[in-house]
C-alpha cells in the first residue's frame, strides 16, 4: 500500500454553477443539493414522498379473463398474440419524482479570491468557504431534518424559499409565510399541485447569532450576525399543513449545530465506514479535485474515489425507499423516465453491493418499498394472471405498486420474474446474516403460490411452459415482445420455488420443488450462446442494454463455471455477442458483473473503461445515464462499487472465490470489511508478489475456496480469524 490512505471525500475549488455539479446530502427521507454561486447559495431540498399526480388511473388491467385464450395463441405459434392483450389504455407513467423547492441565500457581492466546496462522506456534510464565511449542510439520520449552518463576521444575508426550479408547472398554488421568532425566524413555502387537493409545505427555522433579523417578504433579512442555524424540513400531504405546529417541532430541536453533527454521524459514519477499498493510487492523484480526476479516467484514484461517493450517494438514498433512478435528489420538476423505482434492471443493479458492502441500511430500505406494495402486487397476479400470489410491477412511483405502466413495446405487465428479481437482494442479506427476515420468508411462499397457478401448460417434452413471458426490454429477432420461455423467466421461476421450499420445509416444499424441476432447461443457439429465450425456433436479438437472460450468472447462482462449466461457456459466448445498444451506463456494470462471476477480469475492465471513460460523471460524482453526462441518473454511480467488489471477492452459502476477475490495471490493493454469504467478513490484500486474506466468521461453517491456485476446503470457527496466504499469479 501507498503511504496514504484513500480519499473519504471530494472537493472543487469553484463554484457549481449546474444543479447537476452540486454536492449531495441525504438520510433516506430528505435530500439536500448544493449548489450556487458564493454570494447566491441554494440547497435544493428533496424528499422521496415528492412525486407529483399525474392523472393515471393505477388500477392493473383486468386480463386473466382472457389468458387461457392468449396461452393457446402463443402456442399455436401465433408470434404476435400478446400485442393486444391490454385493456386498451395508452401507456401511462408514474406519478414523477421532483424537487421541493430551494433554500436560496444571498450575499451582498463581494470579492471571493479563494473558494473551496467539498463533500465528507464519512460525515455527509457539504462545506463551502469563501473569504469571511463558511456554508455547512448534512440532512441528520437521528433527527430527519435539513441542516445548514452559516458562519462569519457581520453576516448579511437574504433568506428565502423559493419554489421556482426548471420544470415547475405553473398551476401551482404557491404561498408563502413568513415569521418573527424569538430565535430568528420562521419561513414556509406551500406548493399546491395543480388540480388536486395534494401539496408539498417546506418549513425553515432561522436560528441567529448576533445581529438582527427583519422581515422582508417571502423571506428574512439578517443583519450583522457571527452565525445563522436553519432547520429545513419538507412534507407532502393534503388540505392544509399545521405551519405552527411544524415549527414547534423544529424549535425542539434547536441546540449547537456540533450536537446535531454528532447525533447524525453516530449512525451515517459507523455504516459508512465498515468498508473501504485502497488500490495503492498515486498520493499527488488522491489530492486533485474530483473534476480534475475526472479527466484520468485510468487512475486508480479515480475509481478508488467513486467507489467512496458511490458507497455514500447510495447510503444517503436510501431509508424510507431505497434510490430512485436519481438517487434521492433532482433539481428539475421534469426528471427522465418519472425519476421512478424502475424495477426490471435499474433497481437492483443500485442496491446490488448491499449485502458484500455492509449495508443493511440499504436492503432495510429495499424490504420497505417491497413490503409496503405486497398488497398491491397481489391485485396484479389476480387482476392478470388470475393466480394466488404476487406479480411485482416494472414501474413504481413508491406510493403503487400495480402493473399499469406497459405499452405494446412494453409489455411489462407480462413480466413474471419482478418479485423473484426484487426479493433476491433481502435473501441475500439473510444469508449474510445467518437470519430468515419473517416478512421476506412470507413473501417467498407468496411468490411459490403464483408459479402453483401460473405454470399449468407444457410442451411436447412435458416440461413447464412460461407463457406469456418477458425479457426486459428486448423481443426476439422474429417475433413479437410477449413470447415464450423468456430465459430470466426461467431462472426467476426455478429459483423462487426452490428458495421458497428452503424457507418453508414440508408438504409445500416437496410440491415447489417438483414444479422447479419441470421446468425446462436453458437452450444454447446456434452461435453457442445461451438465448434469450429458450423456446425453439425463436432467435436472439444482440445489439441490446439489458442482459436479463443471464440472470442465472449474476445475481443468481444457477450458472457458474465450477458448477455449470457448458452454460457457463454458453453465457460467456452471450455475454461476447451483446451490444452496447445506447450505451447506458446500467447496461455496461451490469455486463460487468456478469463477467466477473463468469472470470474475465479483461471484459470487466472494458466495460469499466467504457464508463470511466464515457464522460458518464459530473463534479458532484453523481452520474449520468448516458456518456457526455447526458441525463442525470444514479444507476453508475450506485452500481459501480458493486462491481469492484464482484471482481475482488465472491461468495455463496456454500464457496468463497478470491480475486475471481482483477483487471491488470489494479496490480495492489486492499477491500477490507466485505461481508460473505456464510457470514464471514474479509479484510482481502493483493500486490504482484501475492495476495492474503483475513477470514472473521461469525458462524461455524466448512465452505470451498477458490482462487488461481485451485480448490480446497476450508472449516471456519465462529471467533476464530483464519488467515489465508495466496501465491502470486
Amino acid at each position: 500500500m501507498t503511504g496514504s490512505a484513500p480519499v473519504h471525500g471530494t472537493w472543487e475549488p469553484h463554484p457549481a454553477a449546474r444543479w447537476e455539479d452540486g454536492f449531495l446530502s441525504g438520510n433516506g427521507h430528505h435530500g439536500a443539493l448544493v449548489f450556487g454561486e458564493p454570494n447566491d447559495e441554494r440547497v435544493v431540498v428533496t424528499h422521496h414522498t415528492l412525486v407529483r399526480p399525474n392523472g393515471r388511473d393505477p388500477r392493473p388491467p383486468q386480463l386473466a379473463a382472457g389468458l387461457p385464450a392468449l396461452q393457446d395463441r402463443l402456442l399455436a405459434g401465433d408470434t404476435t398474440a400478446a400485442e393486444s392483450f391490454t385493456d386498451g389504455r395508452p401507456l401511462q407513467w408514474v406519478q414523477p419524482f421532483h424537487p421541493a423547492f430551494q433554500v436560496r441565500l444571498r450575499q451582498a457581492s463581494g470579492d471571493c479570491p479563494v473558494y473551496r466546496r467539498d463533500v465528507d462522506f464519512t460525515t455527509g456534510v457539504v462545506r463551502a468557504a469563501c473569504t469571511g464565511w463558511t456554508s455547512r449542510v448534512f440532512v441528520s439520520r437521528a433527527d430527519d431534518v435539513i441542516v445548514q449552518q452559516v458562519t462569519g463576521p457581520g453576516l448579511t444575508l437574504d433568506i428565502d424559499l423559493d419554489h421556482r426550479l426548471p420544470g415547475a408547472p405553473a398551476g401551482l398554488g404557491v404561498g408563502h409565510g413568513a415569521v418573527l421568532t424569538p430565535e430568528g425566524a420562521l419561513l414556509s413555502l406551500r406548493a399546491r399541485y395543480p388540480d388536486s387537493d395534494l401539496a408539498c409545505t417546506g418549513i425553515t427555522l432561522l436560528a441567529v447569532t448576533g445581529g438582527t433579523t427583519t422581515l422582508a417578504p417571502p423571506g428574512a433579512h439578517v443583519e450583522g450576525a457571527r452565525s445563522v442555524l436553519l432547520l429545513t424540513r419538507v412534507h407532502r400531504h393534503t388540505g392544509e399543513l399545521d405551519v405552527v405546529a411544524e415549527g414547534r417541532a423544529l424549535r425542539d430541536l434547536l441546540t449547537e449545530y456540533g450536537e446535531l453533527l454528532d447525533r447524525h454521524t453516530a449512525s451515517h459514519r459507523t455504516a459508512y465506514e465498515r468498508l473501504t477499498l485502497d488500490l495503492a493510487a498515486d498520493p499527488a492523484e488522491r489530492a486533485l479535485p474530483g473534476s480534475e480526476l475526472l479527466k484520468r479516467p485510468r487512475s486508480a484514484a479515480l475509481l478508488e474515489r467513486l467507489f467512496a461517493a458511490g458507497r455514500y450517494h447510495l447510503l444517503s438514498a436510501s431509508g424510507l425507499f431505497p434510490p430512485r433512478l436519481t438517487g434521492l435528489w433532482t433539481g428539475d420538476w421534469n426528471t427522465a423516465w418519472s425519476g421512478a423505482f424502475t424495477n426490471d434492471a435499474n433497481l437492483n443493479l443500485q442496491a446490488a453491493s448491499a449485502a458484500a458492502a455492509a449495508l443493511p441500511e440499504v436492503t432495510e430500505a429495499h424490504a420497505n418499498l417491497i413490503h409496503r406494495q405486497l398488497p398491491d402486487w397481489r391485485d396484479n397476479a389476480r387482476a392478470i394472471f388470475g393466480a394466488r400470489g404476487v406479480v411485482a410491477p416494472g414501474h413504481t412511483d413508491g406510493e403503487s405498486g400495480h402493473s399499469y405502466h406497459f405499452s405494446r413495446e412494453y409489455p411489462l405487465h407480462l413480466w413474471t420474474a419482478g418479485a423473484d428479481w426484487l426479493l433476491k437482494p433481502l435473501v441475500d442479506h439473510d444469508e449474510t446474516h445467518g437470519t430468515r427476515d419473517p416478512r421476506t420468508t412470507a413473501a417467498l411462499a407468496e411468490v411459490a403460490l403464483f408459479y402453483e397457478d401460473f405454470l399449468t401448460r407444457t410442451d411436447e417434452n412435458g416440461h413447464l411452459v412460461v407463457v406469456p413471458s418477458y425479457s426486459p426490454e428486448n423481443r426476439p429477432a422474429n417475433a413479437s415482445w410477449g413470447t415464450l420461455n423468456a430465459a430470466m423467466d426461467l431462472s426467476a421461476a426455478r429459483h423462487a420455488l426452490r428458495t421458497a421450499a428452503a424457507y418453508h420445509p414440508g408438504p409445500g416444499a416437496d410440491r415447489w420443488q417438483a414444479l422447479a424441476d419441470r421446468l425446462p432447461p436453458h437452450r444454447i443457439n446456434e452461435d453457442g450462446a445461451l438465448a434469450e429465450w429458450a423456446w425453439p425456433g425463436l432467435t436472439d436479438s444482440y445489439d441490446h442494454r439489458h442482459l436479463s437472460h443471464l440472470y442465472g450468472v449474476w445475481p443468481l447462482d444457477e450458472i457458474t463455471p465450477y458448477d455449470t462449466p457448458g452454460l457457463a461457456a454458453a453465457a460467456h459466448r452471450a455475454l461476447e455477442l451483446r451490444g452496447a445498444e445506447n450505451d447506458s451506463a446500467h447496461g455496461h456494470l451490469h455486463h460487468a458483473l456478469i463477467a466477473a462471476r463468469l472470470r474475465d477480469g479483461d471484459r470487466v475492465a472494458h466495460a469499466l473503461g467504457q464508463v470511466l471513460g464515457g464522460d458518464f460523471f459530473h463534479a458532484s460524482l453523481m452520474s449520468a445515464h448516458y456518456p457526455k453526462r447526458d441525463v442525470y441518473n444514479a444507476d453508475a454511480a450506485h452500481t459501480l462499487p458493486a462491481v469492484l467488489i464482484e471482481m475482488l471477492v465472491q461468495s455463496t452459502p456454500d464457496r468463497l472465490v478470491l480475486l475471481p476477475a482483477l483487471p491488470a490495471a489494479y496490480p495492489s490493493g486492499a477491500l477490507r470489511g466485505v461481508r460473505t454469504r456464510f457470514g464471514a467478513e474479509i479484510d482481502l490484500t493483493w500486490s504482484p508478489d501475492g495476495a492474503s486474506a483475513v477470514i472473521r466468521p461469525g458462524r461455524t461453517h466448512r465452505v470451498e475456496l477458490r482462487t488461481s491456485s485451485g480448490t480446497e476446503s476450508l472449516h471456519l470457527v465462529a471467533g476464530e480469524d483464519h488467515v489465508l496466504t495466496l501465491r502470486a499469479w
